[in-house]
């Protein structure tokens, strides 16, 4: 889990940005230093929870196992999985992630809602690290 980035979970789950008290422009990945928005002189910068609904502006499949530092197990066969880009109406803002385990690109088109729900990126014995993903609305968990 990258700290910072989402709290919460099931129907609570939300990515965390962070807005500019002066321009209130809004950033995902939070940014914690300085606005990133040119035209601003700058403001304090406070945590914002994004919306946990968007549509999906493009969408594609990866079909290749990632170079390092993406974990994966070499000993498994390598799983393609969707990443949608995802508007988020009010924040103005495009978050990229996974889609939900089951779903592909037959399963996605351009303007569709979809929704943030926590998944898993990676796992052992030890620790879970958490994610998130993009699941179609309407849909159950």
């Amino acid at each position: 889990m990258v700290a910072g980035w989402f709290a919460g979970d099931g129907d609570e789950f939300r990515l965390l940005g962070t807005r500019c008290s002066t321009c209130a422009s809004v950033f995902f990945p939070r940014e914690d230093a300085h606005c990133r928005n040119p035209d601003c002189s700058g403001g304090d910068l406070e945590e914002f929870p994004l919306s946990r609904r968007g549509r999906v502006w493009s969408y594609t499949d990866s079909r290749y196992r990632p170079p390092s530092p993406y974990v994966t197990d070499p000993e498994l066969p390598w799983e393609p999985y969707a990443l949608i880009a995802v508007e988020l109406e009010s924040e103005r803002l495009v978050v990229l992630g996974q889609a939900a385990p089951g779903f592909t690109v037959a399963d996605l088109t351009v303007g569709m809602e979809v929704e943030v729900v926590p998944g898993v990126l990676h796992e052992d014995a030890e620790t879970v690290w958490t994610t998130w993903h993009w699941r179609p609305t309407g849909v159950a968990a």
